[in-house]
Formats: structure tokens, C-alpha cells, sequence
């Protein structure tokens, strides 16, 4: 058989497999330097913080079942965490990685050692840093197939070739960016591109290079799409072409067919493309899906070059381009998001199918939305009346500690003066929430560290309600440590004795970040069965320090196989 010719790219940093003799697991090995490498992507050199000097940073390549063990040397002048976006982290919460959630950070000349085990997944997801803003160049593939080289249940691919969609790009220092939107209280300046695996594409002036892809025709590939964007939702087409979604978030889904896939900060999204065009050289595309009225975003295209063998010179310099919808489409952007199904088969895999469970045993209704701060005495800020921007989850804007983590503080039973465990199961007060004139009155939040305990085991269902305090807007949320099932979701404000027929409990998509409609809600169930602490946060990194964030504390279960184990040794401290 052909080795794939994107194969340089799946491994551009080979791993140390160490096999054992008896069994299919093997244990992945990776150093990761992370330290500052200077790029020219647009008008001017620009330096920034990357992995092993490579942007996107290497990719991670493991079968199901495998450990992987990633020795990462901070060589940056900032701390840094890194954080295994989607991984269950089954009894190695200590590895997950979110600053002073689960971990202290590494400190610049420092070094710490992640190891964890990937079981019970397949699929595309990724890694990425979880401190300020250095995710905007700091992130890679996470790529885990079947064990024993098990079948997918599609039709074999190819080549498979990932797709990271990131941005924002700044002819800036990020840290920066974000460290004046924080002191002036309002969003950070407008970014001055997006990529496609690290390029901009030819649309953006003095841009050097566009990511480029050869296909043979006849034959399929299995783009594996990651949203690396700090902020920003992306449309995404190949001009000519139309997609097959197969997976989302490393959750196989009924094939669901489409021209256009739509997708949030922290989704990954697999699908099948077949190159069955005349032989040509084609655009693909990517620009912003954009929710909140009157914000300023960067309206620009990144493009990269799907190209045939055999293709001609005229089409060579003359690409075909897709025709993107409008940023503001936001029946399209819905019509994909709440379209897929999950697949409750797998042919050729081990058995497990989840279920979805029929009792709750706790019930939470959690609106989330921005709202404002005073300025300190004395300030000039940015936001609407000389104020600032906060954010909130059940008007709860979360604080983050700094002597400790809360995993550290829950484990070594030591909460007072880090946490409370009264995080709410409703918002305090009931109102019209996507009515802006109802919610202007309710801009002030409580500034807390505030947690919510689960028994384990227990059966959660949330609601997640966006509110119109400031503005509503598309919010994709994050839930480390678990997939959730998304019963349902709409627009308006959610109403229980309406809604809950409606609920999908046969074949519902499973995620781990679900974008909740604009304006709108999204009813979710998960099982607390991974003892630790979670962080649940909106994955646009621009209100993460504002406070939109929740966290989880799932007791232990009792038993050896669900009571959390000590820290690793190397764990930082504060």
C-alpha cells in the first residue's frame, strides 16, 4: 500500500512508541520546547510563543488505549499550561492542565511532565495552552485512531489531512493584546488575519504563503477540522465541493451531508471530501460567523489551494473560489449545528455504545451573557459609561485563585480561602433573558470563586441560557473532563413544559463544546463519573478572564477505580 502523501504532516514530530510485548497500548512520547519563535506571516516580522518552533505546533498521533507522556520544558518569558482538549482524563485530572484549576503553572526555565491515557475515544481533538492568550499560537492535532487498526465505519479514506483553523493573528505581542483589553475593560483590538495550518492565504497583503493540499482525483480524504481561533466562528468550503461530516469532536455521527461545515472555537469537526471535480485548482475557504450585533471583528478570508494532479496552468493561477455565506447567517450556521446525530453502531469497534441516561438526578439552569464593572477610581476605561467588561455564569463571575489550584485545594481538603461550594443551580433572579430590555437592569455580577459539588455518579442536566444583559451572541462552552449529550437547543428563552418533548434521547450528538444559539439555549445531560475538578468556560478566550466560568467538583466514588490518585510529584505549585 501507498503511504499517504500527507503522511510528512501527520508526523512532522515522530513519537517514541515503547510497545509492550503483550498488549496493542503503547505509551507515546513527546517533548514539547515551548519557547519564542519569530514569524513573517503578513507585513512584518512578529515574534510569538510556539512548541518545538513549528506553528501549528506538532501533532500528537495515538490509538486508542495508548498513554501519552509529554515532557514540556517551558522555555517561554511567560507561564504556560497545556491543556488536552477533550480528553476524558479518567483519574489523571491532574494532567488537564487549565491554570489554578487543575494545575499551577509551569514557570518560564521550568519543566512538568503530562501523562495521561486515551480510552474510550477516536476521533480528532486537540491540545492547546490555558494561559492568557497564548492558545493563539500555541495548539496542535490530537489525533486518535481505532486500536489494532479497527476499521472507521465510513468508507476508508485516502489520505487524512488536518485542517486547523486559527486567528487570530496580530502584528502584535498576544499577551499584550490581551493585557490592554483587561486594563481598559473592554474587547481586545481586532485581529489583522485568520490561517489555515499556520498560513493566511493570498487575500491578506504582503501574505507569504497559503496551506496547499494535492488530490488525486477519484479518491477521498478525511479532513480532520480543528477550530484553533481564539474567538472567532468559522464557515468553511472547498469551491466545487461538498463535505460529508463523520464525526464531531471525536464522537462518530450519522454521515450528515453538506457544502459548508460550521464550526465553533474548540469544535473539531471530521469529514470526508471526494475529489470528484474536473481536475483543477480550487480554493478552499474560511471567514467568520458572527452573532453579536455592533461588536467589531476582523470581516476577512483565509484561503488555502485544494489542487488536482494533472491540473492545469490556466486553473493554477486562477483558482476556483467557494462562495462563503454571510457572516451573519445564522439559519445556515443552526442548521448545521443542530443536524447531527449521533452514530449508535460501530462496525468492527469494541462495543461501546452510550446511552442516554433516563434519570436526572440534578438539574441546573445556568444563564451566561457579559455584563459590566465600575472602572477603579480614577480609571479611564472602555466599556459603555466609563465601565468594564465583565462576564458571568448565574450571574457568578468566576475568580480564579492564585495561591493554589482548586484541584489541589479540594484534594488536600483545604477549600476555605480558595473556594465555596455554593455555586447556583438557577440564575437569582427570573426574567425575560433574551430580552434586552428586561436585561439591561441586570448588569452586575458577584465576583466569587464559587464551585459546584457532584456526587459521583450522579446524572446532570444543564440548560445553558444566553442572556441579552449587553448583547446575545453565539457562545461555544467547554466542558473539560466529560462529553455531553445536547438534548436539544433553540432560540428564546428555554421553557421546560415546551421543550422537554422535544428532547432527542435516542441518537443525540455528543460533544464537548456546544455552540448555544444566539440569543437562544441548549439543554445537555452528562454522567459525573471522572472524580476531580472541571472547568466549564465559554472557549472565547476573550471572557474566560472576565469570569464566564463554571466549575465542577466530582467527589469520589469509593472505590479504586473512581477515587482521584495523589498528584504527580513534578505537579507545579503556586
Amino acid at each position: 500500500m501507498a503511504r499517504s502523501p500527507f503522511f510528512p504532516l501527520l508526523c512532522a514530530i515522530a513519537p517514541v512508541l515503547l510497545l509492550s510485548t503483550m498488549a496493542s497500548a503503547a505509551i507515546v512520547k513527546h517533548t514539547f520546547h515551548v519557547g519564542n519563535l519569530t514569524l513573517e506571516p503578513l507585513c512584518k516580522e512578529q515574534v510569538v510563543v510556539a512548541v518545538n518552533k513549528q506553528l501549528p505546533g506538532p501533532t500528537i498521533l495515538a490509538q486508542e488505549g495508548d498513554t501519552l507522556v509529554v515532557d514540556v520544558f517551558n522555555e517561554s518569558p511567560y507561564n504556560i499550561t497545556l491543556h488536552w482538549h477533550g480528553v476524558f482524563q479518567q483519574l489523571t485530572a491532574w494532567a488537564d492542565g487549565p491554570s489554578y484549576i487543575t494545575q499551577c503553572p509551569i514557570r518560564p526555565g521550568n519543566k512538568y511532565t503530562y501523562k495521561f491515557k486515551v480510552s474510550g475515544q477516536e476521533g480528532t481533538l486537540w491540545w492547546h495552552a490555558h494561559f492568557a492568550n497564548l492558545r493563539a499560537t500555541v495548539y496542535g492535532p490530537l489525533i486518535i485512531r481505532p486500536r489494532n487498526n479497527k476499521p472507521y465505519p465510513f468508507p476508508k479514506p485516502y489520505a487524512e489531512v488536518p485542517i486547523l483553523l486559527a486567528g487570530q493573528w496580530w502584528d502584535a505581542n498576544v499577551v499584550d493584546v490581551e493585557n490592554e483589553a483587561l486594563a481598559s475593560g473592554r474587547g481586545p483590538n481586532v485581529s489583522d488575519a485568520y490561517t489555515i495550518n499556520g498560513k493566511p492565504g493570498a487575500l491578506y497583503s504582503c501574505a507569504k504563503e497559503s496551506f496547499s493540499m494535492k488530490v488525486s482525483a477519484g479518491k477521498t480524504y478525511l479532513l480532520r477540522i480543528i477550530n484553533a481561533a481564539l474567538d472567532s466562528q468559522f464557515f468553511f468550503k472547498v469551491a466545487g465541493h461538498n463535505f460529508t461530516v463523520v464525526a464531531v469532536d471525536a464522537v462518530y455521527t450519522n454521515p450528515y451531508h453538506t457544502d459548508v461545515v460550521v464550526i465553533a472555537p474548540g469544535q473539531t469537526a471530521d469529514v470526508l471530501l471526494r475529489a470528484d471535480q474536473p481536475p483543477a485548482t480550487y480554493y478552499m475557504a474560511a471567514h467568520p460567523y458572527v452573532s453579536a450585533p455592533l461588536v467589531p471583528f476582523d470581516d476577512s478570508t483565509t484561503l488555502g489551494i485544494l489542487q488536482y494532479e494533472n491540473a492545469s496552468s490556466s486553473s493554477i493561477a486562477n483558482p476556483a473560489m467557494p462562495e462563503l455565506p454571510p457572516v451573519t447567517d445564522t439559519p445556515t450556521a443552526h442548521t448545521f449545528y443542530t443536524n447531527i446525530t449521533r452514530l449508535m453502531s460501530r462496525r468492527g469497534g469494541n462495543g461501546y455504545v452510550p446511552v442516554v441516561p433516563r434519570r436526572v438526578d440534578e438539574r441546573m439552569l445556568i444563564t451566561f451573557g457579559l455584563g459590566l464593572d465600575q472602572c477603579p477610581p480614577g480609571g479611564n476605561c472602555g466599556g459603555p459609561g466609563n465601565s468594564r467588561l465583565t462576564a458571568s455564569m448565574n450571574n457568578v463571575s468566576f475568580q480564579f485563585p492564585s495561591k493554589t489550584s482548586v484541584l489541589e485545594a479540594h484534594f488536600n481538603g483545604v477549600a476555605t480561602g480558595i473556594f465555596t461550594d455554593d455555586f447556583p443551580d438557577n440564575p437569582p433572579l427570573v426574567y425575560d433573558y433574551t430580552n434586552a430590555t428586561a436585561a439591561a437592569a441586570f448588569t452586575a455580577t458577584e465576583k466569587r470563586t464559587r464551585v459546584k459539588r457532584l456526587a459521583y455518579g450522579a446524572v446532570v442536566e444543564m440548560v445553558l441560557q444566553n442572556t441579552a444583559v449587553l448583547s446575545t451572541e453565539n457562545h461555544p462552552i467547554h466542558l473539560h473532563g466529560f462529553n455531553f449529550f445536547v438534548l436539544a437547543q433553540g432560540f428564546g428563552n428555554f421553557n421546560r413544559a415546551r421543550e422537554e418533548e422535544k428532547f432527542n434521547l435516542v441518537n443525540p450528538q455528543e460533544r464537548n463544546t456546544i455552540a448555544v444559539p444566539v440569543g437562544g439555549w441548549a439543554a445537555l445531560r452528562f454522567t459525573a463519573n471522572n472524580p476531580g475538578v472541571w472547568m466549564m468556560h465559554c472557549h472565547m478566550d476573550v471572557h474566560v478572564p472576565r469570569g464566564l466560568v463554571a466549575v465542577f467538583v466530582v467527589e469520589n466514588g469509593g472505590t479504586p477505580s473512581s477515587t482521584l490518585p495523589p498528584p504527580p510529584a513534578d505537579l507545579p505549585r503556586c
